[in-house]
């Protein structure tokens, strides 16, 4: 059995190599909500690779990849903050980077979202082991009062968190919608911090 799950772990590896070699996948809502018809979904679902139910906005999840500390596995060898660029993948459209499948999810998070009238800009991603120091020295640890986490500690680290440029209604829009996609506004004091925690 042990066999057989190697196998299967090594398979999905090859498999998430080749999308992160492929170019980044433009993933468009064809309605003004979260959700949409079956064929919406079905060729979102397609287009990035993943399984899902139609009628849910959990395009992207990868929760099944994920390790107990909510860590991808095929990254965690990397380190903290220690990510090669090209075992991340680029939000279309902007320079950002994230784990694969928070980068398409964030995707069709923004396509969505426009399909509203509403914009959501991204003011960090990625950060490596070097500028979580930087910020953490700017802006002082989260532990002191301050807004960084521990160097090496953050999930900016991971590739799994966004901060992201939002007005009041950019705001409202991602708390009404966000969790949808699988973003989580979960640091205190920071609403502009946004963590990928998908669902199964």
């Amino acid at each position: 059995m042990d066999a057989v799950a190697g196998i299967a772990e090594r398979i999905w590896q090859i498999q998430s190599r080749i999308a992160q070699l492929a170019p980044p996948v433009r993933v468009t809502v064809g309605s003004s909500s979260a959700t949409g018809s079956a064929g919406e979904f079905a060729a979102v679902l397609a287009a990035t690779g993943t399984t899902g139910t139609a009628g849910t906005a959990a395009v992207a999840s990868g929760a099944d990849r994920l390790n107990a500390n909510g860590v991808p596995v095929d990254l965690v060898g990397y380190g903290n903050g220690r990510i090669p660029s090209e075992a991340l993948s680029t939000i279309s459209g902007t320079s950002a980077q994230l784990w694969t499948p928070a980068a398409r999810s964030f995707e069709a998070l923004r396509s969505a979202a426009a399909a509203d009238g509403v914009t959501i800009g991204i003011t960090d991603s990625y950060r490596t082991y070097e500028s979580q120091v930087d910020v953490a020295a700017r802006k002082g640890l989260y532990s002191q009062g301050g807004l960084a986490a521990t160097p090496g500690t953050s999930m900016h680290g991971w590739g799994m968190a966004l901060d992201l440029r939002l007005d009041s209604t950019a705001q409202a829009w991602m708390r009404a919608h966000g969790e949808d996609y699988g973003f989580v506004e979960d640091v205190a004091r920071e609403p502009w911090h946004w963590g990928y925690h998908p669902t199964t």
